[in-house]
């Protein structure tokens, strides 16, 4: 898979047996937002053409951002695992430091492009830059 284009705060980058993201968003609940739909966007060949028929209410507690995020991702990973679902909308009523509060919209899908094993830590710094928030995050496939 080549990189794409960044337009919309979301970029699949190469990565030597593993797949990443590139997110940018303007605050916290704007990255977690584009996560999930990044996520989606590695999981399905069409992330648009998931129905949004589902709806799961989440609350994650973490130690910091960095953990809350690979928290969040994680749980994303895990159902589309075990339910074959995939969530690329995310409505967040609350994303601090340490905590999540929301509710995720998505589907069953019949097709996973590759499944993912993880959600990894490598290099896993959410930076502050001059248009918001930047994070790569590494996927174990």
């Amino acid at each position: 898979m080549s990189d794409e284009t960044d337009e919309d705060g979301i970029r699949v980058i190469e990565h030597t047996a593993d797949w990443a993201l590139r997110l940018r968003g303007g605050d916290l609940p704007e990255l977690f937002r584009r996560a999930a739909e990044g996520l989606a966007r590695l999981l399905v060949a069409d992330a648009a053409a998931v129905p949004l028929d589902q709806a799961r209410d989440i609350v994650l507690e973490a130690y910091d951002t960095e953990d809350l995020l690979v928290d969040w991702l994680g749980e994303l990973v895990y159902w589309a695992e075990r339910d074959e679902m995939v969530f690329p909308v995310a409505d967040l009523r609350q994303v601090t430091a340490t905590r999540l509060e929301g509710t995720v919209r998505g589907g069953r899908v019949t097709e996973m492009q590759k499944h993912i094993k993880a959600v990894t830590y490598h290099d896993l710094a959410i930076r502050e830059t001059e248009s918001g928030l930047e994070v790569t995050v590494v996927f174990d496939v």
